[in-house]
């Protein structure tokens, strides 16, 4: 319990130090097993795509020029070890049934072949399929369910490309989404400032309405160039984002298999990145 209280601005211990204090238990609501729900969620969450509706039959290959630009990027296989063996074993595994507690047994083993695919992939700047399918896990978001949009898509893709301490230096430090409480650090900052005499602050909240959703691909690509970003990496993000396969699961019960190439999985890093971006 004391080691939570150690950094104050370390919000994942403050937060759980609470819990522990208050024995708190949230109780998520659970959606039903329905398989007509599933499917209606399915299309429901590929409604912004531009092309119409149709059942998935095989991924869209995305555009790539005949000489792939050099990436900047390479992982290593110390790093690759490293995040395999640091893995949760109680999280979920990813539409390919990869489990995490695989990767952090048979961390050694795999290691060396993963670095070899990762590198592969930036080199040619192409996401291999199996690492953009997705399996969305729709959490309600109130108890009385309403509509569709009462579901919070959470989207569970493979545990294989989760590689955020690599690319984490990479990262904007005042970039908080699914990593720190952006809202105690803003008032960290504004307090301090406050104890000057004289000084007032302005906040402005800003909340886009299904942001992940509505990203394009092209759009996002032509900013990320104009942001100086490396042409490979955003050609290694256009390929992410375009041809992916998702399918909603409700219990035991799955949804048809949809293509889709506008917006990004939810509550996953690459999209964490890409939005950070976007």
């Amino acid at each position: 319990m004391q080691q939570s209280w150690k950094n104050i601005y370390d919000s994942k211990s403050v937060w759980h130090a609470f819990r522990s204090l208050t024995n708190y238990k949230r109780r998520s609501p659970q959606a039903e097993n329905n398989s007509t729900l599933a499917n209606d969620l399915n299309t429901f969450y590929c409604r912004f795509e531009k092309d119409t509706f149709t059942p998935h039959t095989h991924p869209a290959a995305p555009p790539t020029p005949i000489t792939p630009p050099t990436s900047a990027l390479t992982i290593r296989e110390q790093d690759v070890r490293r995040i395999f063996k640091q893995q949760k074993i109680n999280k979920a595994a990813g539409p390919d049934h990869v489990s995490p507690s695989c990767l952090k047994v048979c961390a050694d083993q795999l290691a060396p072949v993963f670095t070899q695919i990762f590198n592969r992939s930036l080199e040619l700047c192409e996401v291999p399929s199996c690492f953009k399918r997705s399996t969305i896990i729709p959490v309600p978001k109130k108890p009385a369910i309403s509509g569709l949009n009462d579901y919070r898509p959470v989207a569970l893709t493979s545990v294989v490309d989760h590689l955020k301490s690599v690319t984490g230096p990479l990262l904007d430090p005042l970039q908080f989404a699914y990593q720190d409480d952006a809202v105690n650090m803003g008032l960290h900052f504004i307090r301090k400032h406050l104890d000057s005499a004289g000084t007032y602050a302005r906040i402005l909240f800003v909340d886009f309405s299904s942001a992940f959703n509505t990203i394009i691909p092209e759009l996002l690509s032509s900013k990320l160039l104009q942001l100086s970003v490396s042409p490979a990496i955003c050609q290694w993000i256009y390929s992410f984002l375009t041809g992916r396969t998702q399918q909603v699961r409700l219990g035991e019960t799955t949804s048809s298999t949809r293509s889709i190439s506008t917006g990004a999985p939810q509550a996953s890093f690459q999209t964490l990145c890409i939005g950070c971006e976007s």
